[in-house]
């Protein structure tokens, strides 16, 4: 039997590190040649490693939310035969230092409750004979009957109005009862009623605090917001837009789709966003705020915010000005389900130049959504309404007319966009989209 520590390969894409997002193996496994290691995060990509021999995993080179630099031992292997060329005899240090705390935190768990320490510092087993139970039973009793010291008289009720009580979050200690010093439904009742006068309202059941590691993808969304915050000064300009001829033309196209894709209203917003760009070149850019290059690019590779179990991802159309309705449709849907089944490949999960960010029904009024750096804009369409306006009555006077409204949100970076030319922006993009024939043309 040999040892073969197995070292991180190169994932890609210039990479430097990657973190552990899952395991599927563990210490005295036996694993055959291509079997699933682990799964690795570069960049919002999770990537499969596999192992290139069979044998028994010996050594984990980390925890997950663990990061292991390109070309680190990941797992070592004990196998049968001769050893495949790139391997090695024995184990970096970090390797083996993972395998003495995994075997103490396993000794450390099973034993913790019997282990004592000795004179010496180590901790031996103890005698297997239980403790005694009398000073566990006297130490309950010693606390139970200071609770009943400090409680006031037993509160007298049924298990049902108890069970009533507990389930709307009420202290029966301040309910009074109307006879017998016994509470009664109907004395919860009164208290409900007599509280709600009062501005009283019961609590919820609580949930158990919870503590969470944020790993993987969570902590990369949270280091990438942290960072833009940081470095980027943000400014948010907000404009109304008519949308009802556009949705009259989005409801024809879906009615006469035949197998095409049915139409949201993201690729028409996508398509305004496209053809008034070319006038506003800095809005499609990127900055190296390091080299302080400002490029701004000819093509649109738009970046579609999508939320999936796993937080926040960006995958990425490329040449959507290129793109038709339905082109862009079938992209959207397409890119969309992948990030969210974990099938999207690294180069669609990055290179975009400008993001849609877009909550669909949830979209609220208005938004400020955070730039995905080293962009310099990012444009939030938010939630369709219907509301009384005034419009043209074709003999020079007005009338009420319900209309669809939609508020369109754009965040920029200040150093790179100035105000007039983010607002000139989406006054553009709202006159292709209150004139919707615009986009067909």
């Amino acid at each position: 039997m040999a040892r073969f520590a197995f070292n991180l390969p190169d994932i890609g894409e210039g990479i430097a590190e990657a973190e552990i997002v899952d395991w599927h193996v563990k210490v005295g496994d036996r694993i055959e040649e291509d079997g699933r290691i682990a799964d690795m995060m570069t960049d919002k990509a999770t990537v499969e490693i596999e192992s290139p021999v069979s044998g028994t995993i010996v050594e984990l080179a980390g925890e997950v939310g663990d990061r292991i630099a390109i070309g680190s031992p990941l797992v070592v292997l004990e196998v049968e035969g001769e050893l495949p060329d790139e391997a090695a005899e024995a184990p970096a240090p970090k390797a083996a230092a993972v395998e003495r705390r995994i075997e103490t935190e396993t000794s450390d768990a099973s034993d913790e409750k019997d282990a004592r320490p000795q004179p010496g510092g180590e901790k031996t087993r103890a005698s297997p004979e239980p403790a005694p139970p009398e000073p566990v039973q006297k130490t309950e009793s010693a606390s139970a009957g200071a609770e009943r010291e400090e409680r006031p008289a037993k509160v007298l009720a049924s298990p049902a109005v108890r069970k009533r009580a507990k389930d709307l979050g009420i202290d029966l200690g301040e309910v009074r009862p109307a006879e017998d010093g016994r509470i009664r439904h109907s004395d919860l009742d009164a208290f409900l009623s007599y509280g709600a006068a009062q501005g009283y309202a019961p609590a919820g059941a609580a949930r158990a605090d919870e503590t969470i590691k944020v790993i993987g993808l969570r902590r990369r969304i949270a280091e990438n917001m942290a960072a833009s915050k940081r470095h980027i000064p943000h400014f948010s300009y907000v404009e109304e837009c008519d949308v009802t001829e556009l949705e009259k033309l989005r409801a024809d196209l879906n009615a006469n789709r035949g197998g095409k894709p049915k139409l949201t209203l993201l690729p028409l917003l996508i398509t305004a966003i496209c053809r008034a760009l070319p006038d506003f070149p800095m809005i499609n850019a990127r900055y190296d705020d390091e080299a302080n290059l400002v490029t701004r690019h000819g093509a649109v590779h738009m970046g579609i915010a999508t939320m999936t179990d796993a937080g926040l991802m960006v995958p990425v159309i490329r040449n959507a000005q290129a793109q038709n309705l339905w082109q862009l449709a079938s992209g959207i849907a397409r890119l969309a389900e992948a990030a969210r089944n974990g099938t999207a490949k690294s180069d669609e999960l990055s290179g975009s130049t400008l993001t849609v960010t877009s909550l669909g029904p949830l979209g609220g009024v208005a938004s400020t959504p955070v730039i995905n750096r080293p962009e310099v804009a990012i444009i939030g369409p938010n939630r369709i309404v219907e509301r009384p306006m005034f419009v043209p009555d074709g003999m020079g006077g007005e009338r009420i007319e319900k209309r669809k409204l939609m508020n369109i949100s754009i965040s920029c970076d200040h150093r790179v966009v100035d105000g007039y030319d983010a607002a000139a922006f989406v006054q553009a993009v709202k006159t292709l989209i209150e004139t919707p024939v615009l986009l067909l043309a």
